[in-house]
């Protein structure tokens, strides 16, 4: 089974997480925390300011990661590492997925998370102050 690295960015707002609703592909209405795939020659925390730049045109500060998620999707591994960032400059614009919501610790289950990011939400409910 092939395995995908990706990044993903749990933005913090205060006790908020922003949470982004996929536009597109195979999971296309699912919940995720925005980001994407590593590129050669970047450093997780390289492509994670890049993938969110790209995705939402804000560029974000890294502060530290939260946790490794590992999880087999029926065609692929997902290993997915996920950083806990603050938005640095800019305005969230979604340019590729179709919603986008901030959840405050109370709200994280009522969305329908992709099944790598619902494993993630322990480690996170742990890290973001609420």
């Amino acid at each position: 089974m092939k395995t995908i690295q990706v990044v993903a960015a749990v933005i913090r707002e205060g006790d908020r997480v922003f949470a982004t609703q996929r536009g597109y592909g195979p999971q296309k209405d699912g919940w995720e925390f925005p980001g994407g795939k590593i590129e050669p020659g970047e450093t997780p925390e390289q492509a994670l300011i890049r993938e969110i730049r790209e995705e939402l045109d804000v560029m974000v500060t890294v502060e530290r990661k939260l946790c490794q998620v590992e999880y087999d999707y029926p065609d692929f591994h997902l290993s997915m590492g996920c950083y806990l960032c603050l938005i640095r400059d800019g305005r969230l614009t979604l340019k590729e997925h179709e919603s986008a919501r901030w959840l405050g610790p109370a709200e994280l289950d009522a969305v329908a998370w992709l099944p790598a990011d619902r494993a993630a939400l322990p480690m996170i409910r742990e890290s973001v102050p609420g």
